[in-house]
Order: C-alpha cells, then structure tokens, then sequence
C-alpha cells in the first residue's frame, strides 16, 4: 500500500508510486493496461483531493495482481460512499468503469479494512500480451 499526502501533488506522487508496481508485476510500461492503470489511480486520486480531503489527510493506494487480475484500489477516510450506478455517478468514475469494463473488470467500493472510511477496487482481466 502507498500512502499519499492529500495535498497538491497527490495525483503525480500516486502514478509515479502506481506506475513502479505496474513494472515490478511485469506490466509493460507501456502497454494499454498500464496506462488504463494509471489513469484510474488518477482519477481516485483526484477524486479524494476533491471530496474527502477535509476528512482524509492521506489516501492509500494499492496495486495487486494475481489469478490473471490487475487491482488498483484507493482508500481514504472519507464514510461517503460514492454512486457507482447511472445518473449520479460523476464524470471521473464513470471514466473508470468505462475502463475497468474494456478489461472485462469491475468497480466496487466497500468499507475500509480498518474500519475508518472507504476503499474503490478497481479490478482489470489482464490480456495475455500486456503480461503480468
């Protein structure tokens, strides 16, 4: 898990941290995956500079693979769960289930595991030519 001060800079210090996993697991920099990646770890990101900074003064974000799956996830502190269906998601997330779904994925969000706030899992199938 990296943990990123919420403050200007978050995005960048998040994608640079995402990008080093993605390349430690054998994802090819370059690979449409990693970028899909790194656009959603973005995107949370952002999302807790946006909504939850006042009750989060960090994020947590985390890069798993395994059983053929990519997981980015992003946990703050915030106990506002956001829509992840129809109308009321926003812009963002709708961007991230977009990609999440072009990689036969999925998003969820559920309680954080210490029971302080929320966590978004973003879950991608990894294709055979980007590795992992």
């Amino acid at each position: 898990m990296i943990t990123v001060p919420v403050q200007s800079g978050a995005v960048r210090t998040a994608r640079l941290e995402v990008s080093d996993a993605l390349t430690t697991f054998g994802i090819a920099a370059d690979s449409s995956l990693a970028g899909a990646a790194l656009l959603v770890a973005s995107e949370l990101v952002t999302n807790v500079v946006r909504h939850a900074a006042e009750s989060s003064p960090t994020a947590g974000v985390g890069v798993t693979v395994g059983d053929g799956q990519l997981v980015i996830d992003v946990t703050d502190q915030s106990t506002r769960l956001p829509a992840l269906e129809g109308n009321a998601m926003g812009d963002g997330l709708r961007t991230v289930a977009e990609l999440a779904a072009h990689y036969d994925g999925k998003v969820h969000v559920e309680r954080a595991r210490d029971g302080r706030g929320k966590m978004i899992l973003v879950h991608f199938m990894i294709p055979d030519s980007d590795g992992g």
